[in-house]
């Protein structure tokens, strides 16, 4: 499965710009990749390797501005329609190591 984060947060004083840095610097130390901007998606095994990672980001999470999260089958993810523009070299990288063959 897959977790996606997408968040909005405020960036208009030193402190929240911190605060900003320091979310995004977890998100990519946890192995996040970036799909787009504010938009962070990881891999998961099952949901409960998925509530230990949302776990994490509801305690680092802070009081303004906005962060969902969305947990999406490899299915689903798969069936994501991409209009404009192409997967990114991290996003490809982790389609590979995730290819298993069974001979």
């Amino acid at each position: 499965m897959r977790v996606l984060v997408l968040f909005d947060l405020p960036v208009e004083t030193k402190q929240e710009i911190r605060q900003y840095t320091h979310f995004r610097k977890f998100l990519l130390d946890d192995g996040f990749i970036m799909i787009q901007y504010s938009i962070y998606m990881r891999f998961c095994r099952n949901t409960v390797d998925a509530d230990k990672h949302i776990a994490r980001i509801r305690q680092l999470s802070q009081q303004k501005g906005n962060i969902r999260i969305l947990c999406v089958t490899e299915k689903q993810y798969e069936n994501m329609i991409l209009i404009i523009g192409e997967k990114s070299p991290t996003e490809l990288m982790v389609n590979e190591q995730m290819t298993m063959v069974i001979e």
